[in-house]
């Protein structure tokens, strides 16, 4: 099939095949304990750093609170996920789920938010990686170009060698991780002290203001973003659907398995390191967790191995965000959203491009700005859109189509799906209060897409991808249905 062509009319059978055929996935290579990894491994990162800033937005209770809203709002999504990754197992995710229920506009405005997400987050953590490689003396290196360099060259190169081995290593990477934070746990709960938990001072001219709420109750919805730090990314795993084992049982269970284990992460690193060392004392430190194991006193042999373990959970996040990255640009490039070059799959079935092009971006990203808090704030705000689109098509479906076939059912229904949007909106609009000029950042990247699809790609989508079938079987039996 030529590039340009316009499918608006059906090419030939022998031309759909072949341009699927160059467009192809390795089936079967993600188990659900793989999965479950994935899902793990895309947020672990989050638990050694960057929740903590939420303390200077909302104290301990505020950010308390702000993670247990948060906590329910992936929940929520998570269970909706779960059931529409159920009816469509393909790279698409939520794109493909948008597709259906919101039509081509919604597939779009999804997976561009998506794609910022998993674009821009890598960035910023390729500049943590060079922080902790200089911090931690590793072969004398400082933190610059190269050395983002060398993690994207490294981690790209195990992607484009299969999706079997990349899982397997992530796996191994993040087990790494997760068994540093208990041991975390397990040493700073030694020095734990409840008083320690409220001892930053009380703006007294905030409404609502306490020891506990600190900057008062404005504090709650200004920790929302660092709240989600805690499960931010889990909800890329039905973006590895086409390439697992049985998508429609694994699915569910990797993806219920994995917020699990990010829940207990997240009650007790943050119990255990604001009552080690206190919320005061962590609000803006840059490595949170060794803060809180060495208090006034110098490097432990705790510590160090805390500091060496936080550097597994970077990779760990920095390699499965990649991956992400790259399945839901295959998606919309495969259905003729971007470029359908870059949907190529190699021999090995990788998408080479897919992930050769995002990892330039990501690393050109990293060597000229340097913020990697910045990049990751503009993550947020498309993560959060994406949210509130996803769990919007779940309720869409759910009224629109109540007997379409769903192997797995979200607990709660529409009601589950409403809390995650609803709350999604919530975070969506906390994006203003800590960082406005990331937000319009990613309102100009949205507002450049956004032509490109209004002017060019929506006028050339490819009918027999697999997401645009599913759409347009929905489409054909509604006008059966009128008629």
């Amino acid at each position: 099939m030529a590039e340009g062509t316009d499918l608006r009319t059906a090419p030939p059978a022998t031309a759909e095949d072949d341009y699927l055929h160059r467009r192809t996935l390795r089936r079967g290579s993600a188990s659900w304990l793989l999965l479950t990894g994935l899902g793990v491994a895309y947020v672990v990162s989050g638990d050694f750093s960057g929740w903590n800033i939420g303390l200077s937005k909302g104290g301990f209770g505020g950010l308390a609170a702000a993670t247990v809203l948060m906590g329910i709002m992936y929940a929520c999504l998570v269970f909706s996920l779960a059931e529409l990754s159920a009816i469509l197992p393909t790279a698409g995710g939520g794109y493909g789920f948008a597709r259906r229920a919101l039509g081509t506009w919604g597939g779009f405005l999804t997976g561009t938010a998506i794609l910022i997400e998993y674009i821009l987050a890598p960035a910023a953590i390729s500049l943590f990686i060079g922080d902790y490689v200089e911090s931690l003396g590793l072969f004398g290196l400082t933190s610059g170009w190269p050395v983002y360099l060398a993690c994207f060259a490294l981690f790209i190169g195990i992607h484009l060698w299969g999706v079997g081995e990349a899982l397997r290593f992530s796996l191994v990477v993040t087990a790494i991780a997760v068994a540093a934070l208990l041991v975390f746990a397990v040493g700073a709960f030694t020095d734990f002290d409840a008083s320690r938990l409220n001892d930053i001072p009380v703006d007294t001219s905030a409404l609502g203001a306490g020891s506990w709420l600190p900057f008062g109750v404005l504090g709650i919805w200004a920790a929302f973003p660092f709240g989600m730090w805690f499960f931010l990314g889990v909800e890329g795993v039905p973006l590895a659907a086409e390439e697992a084992k049985d998508p429609v049982r694994s699915m569910p269970r990797a993806l219920a398995i994995a917020l699990s284990v990010l829940v207990l992460l997240a009650v007790v690193t943050f119990l255990a390191a604001t009552g080690a060392h206190g919320s005061a004392a962590l609000k803006d430190a840059g490595n949170p967790l060794v803060v809180a194991l060495q208090g006034a006193g110098g490097p432990t042999a705790l510590s160090r191995f805390v500091n060496y373990a936080g550097l597994a959970g970077l990779v760990a996040s920095f390699f499965s965000l990649i991956f992400a990255g790259s399945r839901q640009l295959f998606a919309l490039s495969r259905a003729g959203y971007l470029p359908r070059f870059l949907s190529l799959t190699s021999r090995r079935k990788s998408p080479y491009l897919g992930l050769l092009i995002p990892g330039a971006i990501g690393f050109a990203l990293a060597a000229w700005s340097g913020n990697g808090g910045r990049m990751l704030n503009v993550a947020v705000f498309g993560a959060t859109i994406s949210y509130a689109l996803m769990a919007l098509s779940h309720v869409v479906l759910r009224r629109r189509e109540p007997d379409l076939e769903r192997p797995y059912r979200t607990p709660g229904g529409i009601l589950t799906s409403s809390v995650a949007f609803v709350l999604a909106l919530s975070a969506l609009a906390a994006t203003f209060l800590v960082d406005k000029d990331a937000a319009f950042i990613a309102l100009g990247v949205y507002a450049i897409a956004l032509a490109y699809f209004a002017f060019y790609s929506r006028h050339r989508l490819v009918a027999h991808a697999p997401e645009e079938e599913f759409a347009a079987l929905a489409e054909a039996e509604a006008e059966l249905a009128r008629d």
